[in-house]
């Protein structure tokens, strides 16, 4: 099969690259940077600079989008919210414009977060409405940008991301040194709910979504949500030592402004597209998958 990877060399993307090569599929790793992957041919494209290269939607079986500015680096100004939602929105109107004149339009798989249902204890499903937060108000309109491809006669899959578990990026690796170190342990009142996911089941279940017939959203999500004080025991255990210090909401509030709700907030999201879907998931337990990812360190 012939990929072609948006955003390959932020986390999702290398580990995708990196798989799609194992299978021996072609893949056209696209980014700002023009970053090397193995086994990858390398692209260089910003959507702010024109449209895509020539040949590198039409010549796809599969775009997979994952282009977009980091929610995670700097406080949220309103100059950066303006570019978090921008460059999601500009690189996929790009990618669905070049989509349009395509004789056979290819498999859009489409980036998104679990963000899209605001935050709350409910459980929420890909049946779920859009909450009203500035997380939510951004997946919907990077949704909204994709599913257009739809009318160009492509299948289209949204993969909302939840809390990706890898060893090399993501939340994880900046809690490891500090839990080491035992200055940490629940956030806010830990009972926020964490919608986690292992970095193998995040590439499994794109490679499953654009190789089957899904289509929608689908949340990217392992099938046991916990709670974040359940979510620092176990990381605690996988460590070897408890992590009870608690890190006050105030203070996080403090240091990091609105963005504090990506840790004090959180989304109950269960992956029923993906299991209806027939896809098995590698590392359901949050224990076992923390211990497999720690195990990669290094």
């Amino acid at each position: 099969m012939n990929w072609t990877v948006v955003g390959a060399s932020g986390l999702i993307g290398r580990h995708l690259c990196r798989a799609l090569a194992d299978r021996g599929d072609s893949v056209a790793a696209v980014s700002r940077g023009g970053a090397s992957l193995p086994g990858a041919r390398v692209v260089r494209w910003d959507a702010a600079s024109g449209p895509p290269p020539e040949g590198l939607v039409g010549d796809a079986d599969v775009v997979v989008n994952l282009a977009g500015a980091s929610i995670g680096e700097g406080r949220w100004s309103d100059a950066r919210k303006a570019t978090i939602v921008s460059s999601r929105v500009e690189t996929t109107t790009a990618l669905v414009e070049a989509i349009a004149a395509c004789e056979r339009p290819p498999v859009l798989v489409n980036a998104s977060a679990v963000g899209y249902y605001g935050t709350g204890d409910a459980t929420v499903t890909e049946q779920s409405p859009a909450g009203d937060d500035f997380l939510a108000r951004t997946c919907a309109a990077w949704e909204r940008a994709a599913t257009a491809a739809a009318s160009h006669g492509s299948r289209v899959v949204i993969t909302r991301f939840g809390v990706v578990l890898a060893p090399d990026g993501g939340a994880l690796p900046r809690q490891i040194t500090p839990a080491r170190l035992g200055l940490a342990g629940p956030m806010g009142g830990g009972r926020q709910w964490v919608s986690w996911v292992h970095i193998d089941d995040v590439v499994g279940l794109i490679v499953h979504a654009a190789t089957s017939a899904m289509e929608g959203p689908v949340n990217v999500t392992a099938p046991e949500p916990v709670r974040q004080a359940a979510f620092a025991k176990a990381l605690g255990r996988a460590l070897g030592r408890p992590l009870q210090l608690r890190v006050p909401a105030i203070a996080l509030r403090l240091a990091l402004g609105e963005m504090s709700m990506l840790v004090l907030r959180g989304q109950r999201a269960v992956p029923d597209a993906a299991l209806a879907g027939g896809y098995a998931f590698a590392h359901p337990d949050l224990d076992e998958a923390l211990a497999d990812v720690l195990g990669r360190e290094g």
